[in-house]
């Protein structure tokens, strides 16, 4: 009967599995690409459409309170792709799968731009409301650590040939960093103090922006969520085919020794 039942949650996950074979994983993103290109093609036109053109202006921000169509989304997927990586990078210590490895390699050059984005359109948002581009703030400030480990993230994977002894220290790398992604998202809850207000979306209804931005807000969410989703599969598939090109070169330089 254990046996059974071990047997049968394990077929739950092999769905997922499959995606950590490099050729299933080159033909199941090949068939994902298309509608994932499409959601993400509606949700972001529609989100940011109905948010900066059919959306009055806040009495006391004015027209700058529609630019979180563009920073909280971005600053949200500037976290949470850091914690993608995390899970992939864990899933390649522990099951080896390049495939992890390789998406955790291929989010980060995404997830550096998400993070430049929300730093950027953040501090053209904090000018008006604080009356500064910049404060070392705590979650500013944690935000700019975030950003500094992907960029040495980025760097270790260029820095070592072998692609394996890569994998593994950015994962370790990816597990160390996850501490300030956490800061990043929750740095307004552990220190009652600083400028950035907190979540502009949260499960709590009364912590939420107003209906009227609210409901594009999260379109734009699902928009860059798609986004990213898009991002990840064609350059993972990139990656994919680099590593192939890898292990054939190598394989010619052993067979001419």
């Amino acid at each position: 009967m254990t046996t059974t039942r071990t047997k049968q949650a394990n077929d739950r996950w092999n769905w997922l599995w499959e995606w950590a074979n490099p050729v299933k994983f080159m033909s199941l993103s090949a068939r994902a690409l298309p509608w994932v290109t499409a959601i993400t093609v509606v949700t972001l036109v529609v989100g940011l459409v109905w948010g900066f053109f059919f959306t009055p202006e806040a009495a006391k921000f004015g027209s700058s309170v529609k630019i979180i169509y563009v920073h909280v989304p971005s600053a949200m997927m500037a976290i949470n792709i850091w914690v993608m990586m995390l899970v992939a990078s864990l899933i390649w210590l522990v099951r080896r799968h390049h495939v992890s490895a390789l998406a955790a390699k291929a989010a980060a050059l995404v997830g550096v731009v998400m993070t430049v984005i929300a730093l950027i359109t953040g501090a053209i948002w904090g000018e008006p409301m604080w009356g500064t581009y910049w404060a070392w703030d705590p979650r500013l400030t944690s935000f700019l650590v975030l950003f500094l480990f992907y960029l040495g993230y980025m760097a270790l994977w260029a820095a070592i040939e072998d692609p394996d002894t890569a994998a593994d220290l950015t994962s370790v790398l990816a597990i160390v960093g996850s501490v300030f992604a956490l800061l990043s998202r929750y740095a307004v809850n552990f220190w009652n103090q600083g400028l950035h207000q907190g979540a502009s979306l949260s499960l709590d209804a009364e912590e939420n922006v107003s209906d009227v931005y609210w409901q594009p807000l999260v379109i734009c969410l699902v928009g860059f969520v798609a986004l990213f989703v898009l991002l990840l599969l064609v350059r993972t598939r990139t990656e994919v085919r680099k590593r192939r090109v890898h292990a054939l070169e190598m394989r010619e330089r052993m067979s001419d020794a």
